[in-house]
């Protein structure tokens, strides 16, 4: 008879020259079922990180030795520890302060004194991100491994679906969801962008007052907006100059391409990732493709979708265009630069956008490798 494998416990680091700080804060983690160790300054926080890995890093931004500043620096140039989340505490949590952490690294803020509720919150959201990550990175190994095996394997299950208009299977199900990673492989690499999409909607439609099941479909389905893009030569995805009139007519069949891949199953998930793989880049104004749609005809996952997919796109650093700030990207969205006007998206959208685009800013910046080039 097997035995019962143990869970392993989360791990947080906590780092302070307070020992009344670490005996709270080591208490509050292990009231909450965490496993913690401890440091008193930043060399010998980073040294824990590095022999025994923890999954959060709770440090004071002032310590003897070496600061949290340094140490946060330290944790996320060193590809064996840049991955993990780290909360910096402060004193008095000044702008230059929180500056300062931000071009760090550091991925949340406490205010001292801790307040327990707020920590317990922040931990499990920081452990959530860490838990998505370390599952694509899982991935994305693999992958690696097999992507051109992988992509032979898709272009094969497309020219069947060609030839016989059929369905893909529940058995699909699983290797179609990675496949939203592999879309994103060769463009990419890391898996951020889908990741990002994801938080993003998720983020967008709850400010729109959207339901629950809503919310947990948008998330799901709309990290597969371009699996369609496993469809399209290497020599269009890959090049780093302008496309031909020809091959950008070829790009855009990512959209039908991916509705076709996702068509056919019962999964919500996938009935919703259908709808957005085809309809995320129409526009309100009826200029979109694939299809031309104007305003309401356009499934309202696909809306949402656009205008996320848009600001991720202005932001991020490709080989052929720089990423631009958050609030450049917020000025052409929202007042439109010649190629993106605000009358591409549904008003209401564009609306919860302008609400809670900090929102998007702290998502984005905290789902990156780097900060974009403005």
């Amino acid at each position: 008879m097997k035995e019962k494998m143990i869970p392993r416990k989360k791990t947080i680091l906590v780092a302070d020259d307070d020992e009344g700080i670490v005996g709270l804060l080591r208490m509050l983690c292990e009231e909450s079922g965490y496993r913690t160790i401890s440091a008193s300054n930043g060399k010998e926080a980073f040294a824990l990180a590095i022999s025994d890995p923890p999954d959060i890093v709770v440090l004071d931004g002032n310590m003897p030795v070496q600061d949290g500043f340094d140490t946060t620096k330290q944790l996320k140039s060193d590809v064996r520890t840049k991955h993990i989340p780290v909360i910096m505490l402060t004193g008095l949590l000044t702008r230059e302060d929180r500056l300062r952490g931000i071009a760090a690294g550091a991925n949340d803020f406490l205010t001292k004194p801790v307040d327990g509720e707020e920590f317990a919150l922040r931990v499990s959201n920081n452990l959530k991100i860490k838990e998505y990550h370390d599952f694509l990175q899982h991935h994305a190994e693999i992958l690696e491994l097999e992507v051109q095996a992988r992509t032979a394997e898709i272009r094969g299950a497309l020219d069947e679906l060609k030839a016989a208009n059929s369905l893909v299977t529940s058995g699909y199900v699983d290797t179609i969801y990675r496949l939203a990673v592999v879309s994103e492989f060769k463009d990419e690499g890391t898996g951020l962008h889908i990741k990002r999409i994801g938080f993003l909607a998720k983020e967008l439609a709850s400010d729109l007052g959207m339901a629950g099941d809503f919310l947990e479909s948008i998330f799901h389905a709309s990290m597969m907006h371009d699996i369609g893009k496993v469809g399209i030569p290497d020599s269009i995805m890959l090049k780093t100059g302008p496309l031909t009139d020809d091959e950008w007519k070829r790009m855009r069949e990512h959209t039908e391409t991916g509705a076709r891949i996702l068509s056919g199953s019962a999964s919500p998930y996938l009935i919703m990732a259908e709808l957005i793989a085809r309809s995320h880049h129409e526009r309100w104004d009826g200029g979109g493709y694939p299809g031309g749609l104007m305003g309401v005809a356009i499934q309202v996952a696909g809306r949402l979708t656009n205008i996320v997919d848009q600001y991720d796109a202005l932001r991020t650093r490709r080989s052929y265009k720089p990423g631009l700030v958050h609030d450049a990207t917020m000025e052409i969205i929202t007042k439109g630069d010649g190629r993106t006007l605000p009358t591409h998206f549904d008003p209401q959208v564009l609306e919860a956008f302008s609400r809670c685009h900090r929102r998007f800013e702290e998502i984005y910046d905290l789902l990156s490798e780097g900060t974009p080039n403005g």
